[in-house]
């Protein structure tokens, strides 16, 4: 994809932070996407190994591997198959909501992801980073699961970057 392909999502500024919101259409029903978001041998096809305990209060765990992140939350909201929202962070780290919003729509599911930042942290950096995995859960959907999208990561980046620029 070309940088003119890229569409970055909305960025709103909050009191102590920032607030990310993309968009993706899926052109699959809406329980598929939903497995692909809560079942281990689905996410991590377009994700990172991991597990997610289907219930409010449930544990996140998600392992990025050699980049040393890892997820270990608790499932904040769950409401099958519509939402699920837990935190994207580990322990004692700041607290950053992460909510996926399922909806059906004409022959598919609007997909909308939307996470909180802290005013420190890089929302240009994550928000690329979330565009490059919804990349990824649209080619795992389609059978053809792919790596990172190094390149696509880069021009969210400088996208979202402009975009904050603003």
């Amino acid at each position: 994809m070309n940088d003119d392909a890229i569409q970055p999502g909305q960025i709103r500024r909050l009191a102590e932070g920032f607030e990310g919101c993309l968009e993706r259409w899926m052109g699959h029903e809406q329980e598929m996407v939903w497995r692909m978001l809560t079942e281990p041998p689905q996410f991590v096809q377009w994700l990172a190994p991991g597990s997610i305990e289907l219930r409010k209060g449930g544990r996140v765990r998600i392992d990025f591997g050699d980049s040393g992140v890892v997820i270990d939350s608790t499932v904040l909201a769950f409401d099958p198959p519509r939402l699920l929202a837990y935190s994207w962070s580990s322990g004692d780290g700041a607290n950053r909501p992460l909510r996926w919003e399922l909806d059906p729509v004409d022959r598919g599911t609007a997909l909308t992801l939307t996470v909180q930042l802290s005013a420190g942290e890089d929302i240009a950096k994550a928000c690329a980073g979330f565009e490059a995995h919804l990349d990824m859960l649209t080619a795992a959907l389609e059978g053809v699961p792919i790596r990172f999208p190094f390149d696509r990561y880069v021009a969210a980046r400088r996208a979202y970057q402009e975009l904050l620029a603003e």
